[in-house]
Formats: structure tokens, sequence, C-alpha cells
């Protein structure tokens, strides 16, 4: 009988921490934070999850050569109840986006599940592969933002997608470790995403944020250093890890990256939703990273 504890590793439960804030930060840029937020959140939790195990399921061959510690090639969940779960949890993340947020939230559900499993079972191992997982975060933001103006929301979408980037593209060598050019352009990537980040679109004075709050003296003052201060921590934790790739491109240093990458991304998130004006939410977002971090000492997120 399959454990609950197995079922977590499959979908590496604790990785999800770095989800929600998507939502929220699309939210908080297209002006639709609200009581639908939460219930998008978590079906945007659901179809990660989803993918995490639809992801074991199509490497499960690979998996028994390179990681045969992992549920399904070590014998501790079937191929058919992993195949099961990325299905019934495709399946409630769809329901839950579309009861939340109707069609507009279905019209972004959709593509992002179909994108997700067009990862896992075909464009992983190519070329496109990083692009296409980039995608799926980007599309993620937008399911935030469905209800609101969308428009306001493709900054954060494409800054997401271009840290997914990087993290999916180191990924691709755990195992084989990696030339020092990789670590390189993804550091450098890196920099421009955390120097880019805190910079926010002209606002008209007296303009309400995305908050429903009129911003003036020190509120403005704090709406602009929090951003700041977040985008940096996410650029040292996550920079850091990368430079150390730099100097010892080793698959365990690479490993160490990427779940830097995993577990800094919702620092990234909550500089994002500060930037719209929803500070108080941003530094919440980012308080899950060290939460992730502490998690990810008892299930690895990659």
């Amino acid at each position: 009988m399959t454990r609950l504890a197995d079922l977590a590793e499959l979908v590496r439960a604790p990785a999800a921490l770095s989800v929600p804030g998507d939502v929220l930060s699309g939210a908080a840029a297209a002006g639709a934070l609200g009581p639908r937020t939460p219930a998008l959140a978590g079906a945007s939790v659901l179809l990660y999850w989803a993918g995490m195990a639809a992801n074991d399921w199509a490497d499960r061959r690979l998996d028994a050569v390179e990681r045969p510690e992992r549920p399904i090639p070590s014998g501790r969940v079937r191929p058919s109840v992993a195949l099961g779960v990325a299905s019934g949890l495709t399946a409630a993340g769809l329901a839950v986006a579309t009861a939340a947020g109707g069609r507009r939230a279905a019209a972004v559900a959709l593509p992002l599940a179909a994108t997700i499993w067009g990862y896992d079972l075909r464009a992983k191992n190519t070329a496109a592969g990083p692009a296409v997982m980039a995608a799926c975060r980007g599309l993620d933001v937008l399911l935030g933002a469905s209800g609101g103006r969308v428009v306001r929301a493709l900054p954060a979408a494409l800054t997401v997608a271009a840290h997914t980037w990087t993290v999916t593209a180191l990924s691709r060598r755990e195992v084989t470790g990696a030339d020092r050019r990789l670590p390189g352009l993804t550091l450098a990537g890196t920099a421009l995403i955390a120097l880019t980040t805190p910079a926010r679109p002209t606002v008209l004075s007296g303009a309400p944020s995305s908050t429903g709050c009129v911003k003036r003296g020190p509120f403005l003052r704090l709406g602009e250093l929090v951003p700041a201060v977040l985008a940096a921590g996410y650029a040292a934790r996550y920079g850091r890890a990368q430079a150390r790739v730099l100097a010892d491109p080793s698959p365990a240093r690479v490993r160490a990256a990427v779940g830097a990458g995993i577990t800094g991304l919702p620092a990234l998130q909550g500089a994002l939703t500060a930037r719209a004006g929803a500070w108080l939410l941003g530094l919440a977002v980012a308080g899950a990273a060290p939460l992730g971090r502490r998690l990810a000492r008892l299930i690895s997120p990659t």
C-alpha cells in the first residue's frame, strides 16, 4: 500500500511553497487581489503537484538508472498510481480554478495544464524544455491576474518565466554536471532579474495601488524599499549558489543551485507583489522561502 510520505515525495510537496506566489504576484499586478485569489493559488498548487507526479511517471525508466531512490523506481509507488495521481490532481486543479475564477480563469488554467503535461511528456529532454517550463510559470502568474487587467501582469509573468528558465536550464545538468558557460549565463540572467524587479511603472500621484489604498508619504517610501530588499535577498542566495557552480560545476553543486533557485523563488515573487503596491503581502510571500529551505532538507525539491 502506498504511504502518504511516498506520495509527498512523488509530488515534491514542500516545493509547492514556491507556487502560490505566482498567483499572488499576478493578482497584485493586475489589481485582482480578492476573495477568489486563495482558491486560484490552491488550483495552482494542485496543477504543480500534478506536474511533479507526471514528471516522475514519464521519467520512471530513466530514474531507474540515474535516481533509483525515487518513489517509482524504488517500488514505493506503482507507475499506475503515479499516473492516476497526476491525472486526478490535474482535474482537481482545473475544477478549482474554474469554480473560483469562471471562464477567464479556465482560459488560462487549461493551457497551463496542457503546457505542464507537454513539458513532462515531450519537451523536457529537448532544446525547448527550459522555454516550455518558463511558459508554465508565466501562465501561472497570469492565472492570478485572470480576474483583473491581465496586461498589467505581463512584466511579472515574464520575470518569473525568466527565473524559471535559469533553474530549468541548470536542472538538466544535475546528473552530469555543467560546463562553466551555463552557470555564467544563468548567473547573468539572475543579476538582470534582480536589478529590474524593483523598478515599477509610473503611477499618477494619488492613484490607488492594486490593494485599493492610496500610497503617500512614508508608505510610498516603504513600498519602494521592500521590493528592492527582497530582490537583493533573492539575488544573494540564488546568485551565490550559481557562483559556486561556476567555480566547481559538479553535479552536487548544480543540484544545490537548482534547490536554491526553487526555494528562493518566493523572495522574487514577494518583490513583484510588493512592487505592485501590496508590500505587506509581498513580505508574507517572501516568508515562504526560509520555510521551504527547511522542508527541503526533509524532501528534495528536485
